[in-house]
């Protein structure tokens, strides 16, 4: 059996990263059985998560997992979709993650209420003399990223613009189809149930939440999904 390691539950979502997210709803789509693995971070090959074990073969990152489960189990994630249509799917997981992830990443990680209520839960295992030093310096490094990155140069108000940006161009896209690209889901609709449960969860305050929920079709795509794969 497929071994997918993950973080495990947190903000009422099945995991906190989108790209776990993502990796676990490809592997339901695929109908492949998996068991997580809770505890394997420190041996992530990429210094991160996911990655997943099949047979001894390690695979990191969520997109070379679709591609792996693609070329071994003969799965095609996007059958029925014409070139074009398979074009604008790979467009749309571009656009959340290599765009809207760091609009998560800035509301999770430097809003310091956000912060409180979500990422300082992962530091309960440090011990508390050291865990307001270590919190401190992991959000320096995150916050340097993002300056890299050049999403953390735009004020936060900036930043909360483009998330909702992205997100209005989610909802107008699925618009009253089911899924992403129809009324099956594809390959996309992994990445894009990531990050729309990820913004729509109740813990985080923000703006882009807010642009979420306005949007009655997002809510539908996303309770949808989720008692399809997750519930139950």
């Amino acid at each position: 059996m497929i071994t997918l390691y993950a973080f495990g539950p947190f903000f009422g979502l099945p995991d906190p990263s989108p790209f776990v997210i993502k990796a676990m709803l490809l592997l339901k789509l695929a109908g492949l059985p998996y068991r997580e693995d809770r505890g394997g971070f420190r041996k992530a090959p990429k210094g991160k998560l996911p990655y997943i074990n099949d047979g001894g073969l390690i695979v990191a990152d969520s997109t070379f997992i679709r591609f792996h489960i693609e070329k071994k189990y003969g799965v095609d994630f996007d059958a029925g979709l014409t070139l074009e249509q398979k074009a604008v799917a790979w467009a749309i997981e571009k656009m959340c993650e290599e765009h809207l992830y760091w609009a998560g990443v800035a509301t999770r990680w430097l809003d310091d209420a956000n912060f409180a209520k979500g990422p300082a839960q992962f530091f309960k295992v440090v011990p508390l003399p050291f865990r307001p030093i270590v919190q401190s310096l992991v959000r320096r490094k995150i916050k340097k990223a993002l300056k890299l990155q050049g999403f953390g140069r735009h004020t936060p108000a900036e930043q909360d613009e483009l998330g909702v940006a992205d997100i209005n161009a989610l909802a107008s896209l699925i618009w009253d189809k089911a899924f992403v690209m129809g009324e099956k889901p594809c390959g996309a609709d992994a990445t894009v149930f990531a990050f729309v449960a990820g913004f729509m969860t109740p813990v985080f305050a923000t703006p882009i939440r807010a642009a979420a929920e306005r949007h009655a079709n997002l809510t539908g795509y996303r309770d949808r999904i989720l008692r399809r794969y997750f519930e139950g």
